[in-house]
């Protein structure tokens, strides 16, 4: 089990996919058996999947960071990177890991090539600055669906096979200790840019962002709603926005989503911005 001291108390516990030196960084709660990044790494990027502080075969605290707890996660990618010798990368991550990757952008943007936001918001403040998760788990949320409803064979089978892994998971002797345990279940890490309080504040800083980003999400995602995310392209000086039709909070569109990443990347390194070279 492969793990990075990130500083004195706290091992950040991760996935290697993929080799050379076109480095991607995520950070999420968990990983699934399917994602956006895996995808990354059968196309040629070196992907690295870290599993936050707090959560899972990570080390558990008991530490309240109160608004700044995206800020610590942005701080563990980048002390991460540093232990692994990566001076730049792709930060990319889809929902809250997104969020990270809007503390990374902000707070570290020397470090970055660019950024995959997938699924990201962020949420308006204005709304609230509880996690979708706490809400979910203390019953909240009205509605909560990651996934919406396809006639597509293949996304089918793999939501089975997901469903199939996550069972076996929950069957193994060591599951309540490391994925149920107390101190990971009282966990709130809020929503990202919480202690800008407003929305209005949030988007000022949406507009500082300069490195290149690239939006990908669904237009039926009650979570990370279309009206967000067109939001962000708007603030953001450099953006690419995508957003599929019949695609909820899940994106289970991997394939497609990863090749709209490729071109993005590739167009990144010969212009520095999102569109392609001019040729003449």
């Amino acid at each position: 089990m492969p793990k990075v001291s990130v500083d004195s108390n706290v091992e950040i516990y991760y996935e290697e996919l993929g080799e050379g030196d076109r480095y991607v960084i995520c950070t999420q709660v968990s990983h699934g058996k399917y994602s956006f990044e895996r995808e990354l790494a059968k196309r040629g990027f070196h992907v690295f999947l870290l599993t936050n502080r707090g959560f899972g075969q990570s080390t558990h605290i008991t530490e309240d960071y109160g608004d700044h707890w995206y800020d610590q996660f942005a701080a563990d990618v980048i002390a991460f990177a540093d232990k692994m010798g990566i001076d730049k990368f792709v930060y990319s991550g889809s929902s809250h890991g997104a969020g990270t990757g809007w503390h990374v952008a902000l707070n570290y943007p020397e470090r970055l090539i660019c950024f995959f936001a997938i699924v990201p918001g962020p949420h308006n403040l204005d709304e609230g600055k509880m996690s979708i998760r706490s809400m979910a788990e203390k019953g909240i949320l009205q509605e909560h669906c990651f996934r919406y409803p396809t006639d597509d064979e293949r996304i089918l089978r793999r939501h089975a096979e997901e469903d199939a892994a996550e069972a076996a998971l929950r069957s193994t002797p060591d599951y309540e200790a490391i994925y149920q345990a107390p101190e990971t279940k009282a966990i709130d890490y809020g929503r990202p840019l919480r202690a800008l309080q407003t929305e209005a504040n949030l988007q000022e800083a949406l507009k500082k962002i300069k490195l290149p980003v690239l939006i990908i999400g669904g237009m039926e995602d009650t979570i990370s709603r279309p009206d967000l995310m067109l939001r962000s392209a708007k603030c953001l000086p450099n953006c690419k926005l995508v957003i599929h039709s019949r695609v909820g909070h899940s994106l289970d569109v991997y394939e497609d989503a990863a090749d709209d990443a490729v071109r993005f990347y590739e167009n990144v390194i010969q212009t520095g911005r999102y569109y392609s070279p001019i040729i003449v």
